[in-house]
């Protein structure tokens, strides 16, 4: 709809759910007062061609005795006060014509912009998608220009493209650097949180927030699903640089966040050292990334893969290459404790 169009609603044909497809007549405005205009403008555009025809004769009247007079000017047949009001007669035809040309333009010009107004008075969807918000009823006003209030609205409602979903997400200053265009990226929704979503990070907005210390990132779905809907809660997982954008499930559990004991780890700011049991009894100091830390972990964000087994006490003792005697912990679903 025209952005300065103001009008009484007297049709809405959507619901809140509704599929809709792009151009599909979704609400009318009361078109009465446009269609008047339509047929003024009708009727400025008939006179302002009646005007230029009338030029046009008169122009074409005063041509051939003007280069008549100019010569008889010239053989001394007539006087120059006679030439002269001849000249002037042309000219002002000329000039008449000139003038009348451009009102027709101006004319079809009005003609079009009340065409306009009056198609805009049929609202119709901007692009596929789906009803997200059904803002307007029938006898209230719809002014997009301004704020609604009472019986004023600013739209006949809200159309979401479903395919075009994204996460924005808020990522610390101490980690923005960690984080490109086009990396590989998992996205959890809190009302599936066992579902993992491949993303992909689809730009950094160059501007940080002081007052959080964070930087927006966009994140976009590698396939749209109807499980994802717009405004849901979400926690994103960026995937290391060695990670292909379209790797399978189980790669990307690989090396997603995963969630381990917090005597696990020798923290050392936004990183840590972790000790990694292998399959002889020996351990391995490995440095990963870390998270947050809840009251059910530490939250490693990347540099181990899920279903490691990792040393869990007497850290201080260990080192590269030394062994040990396991005593296997209960393992939760993200990572084993010993």
């Amino acid at each position: 709809m025209h952005e300065e169009l103001i009008g009484r609603v007297v049709e809405v044909s959507i619901e809140e759910g509704q599929k809709v497809e792009k151009d599909q007549v979704i609400g009318r405005l009361d078109d009465s007062n446009y269609r008047a205009a339509l047929e003024q403008a009708r009727a400025q555009l008939a006179q302002a061609e009646a005007n230029l025809n009338a030029a046009q004769i008169a122009f074409n009247d005063a041509k051939p005795i003007f280069q008549r007079n100019e010569q008889q000017m010239k053989a001394a047949v007539i006087s120059a006060q006679v030439f002269d009001s001849a000249r002037a007669t042309y000219n002002a035809a000329e000039a008449d014509l000139a003038v009348r040309t451009r009102g027709v333009a101006l004319a079809r010009a009005g003609l079009e912009v009340a065409q306009r107004n009056l198609d805009d008075t049929i609202v119709r969807a901007p692009f596929t998608g789906v009803v997200t918000v059904k803002a307007a009823q029938a006898g209230e006003i719809v002014s997009p220009s301004s704020a609604g209030g009472g019986y004023t609205r600013t739209g006949i409602g809200t159309i979401v493209d479903m395919n075009s979903l994204e996460v924005e997400v808020d990522v610390s200053e101490n980690f923005i650097n960690r984080v490109r265009p086009d990396q590989p990226a998992t996205v959890k929704l809190n009302a599936y949180p066992d579902w993992e979503i491949p993303a992909h990070v689809i730009a950094i907005i160059p501007t940080a927030d002081r007052s959080k210390a964070t930087v927006k990132v966009r994140v976009g779905f590698q396939q749209g699903d109807p499980r994802v809907l717009p405004d849901m809660g979400a926690r994103v997982s960026f995937l290391s640089d060695s990670t292909p954008k379209d790797a399978n499930n189980a790669t990307q559990k690989a090396t997603a966040a995963v969630l381990i004991p917090s005597e696990a780890v020798q923290p050392n700011g936004d990183t840590g050292a972790v000790f990694i049991i292998n399959g002889n009894n020996t351990v391995e100091r490995r440095v990963v990334r870390l998270g947050a830390r809840t009251s059910d972990g530490q939250l490693v964000l990347s540099g181990l893969p899920s279903g490691t087994r990792v040393a869990s006490s007497n850290l201080s003792a260990l080192s590269d290459g030394a062994k040990i005697h396991v005593v296997t912990q209960e393992a939760d679903k993200q990572g084993e404790g010993s």
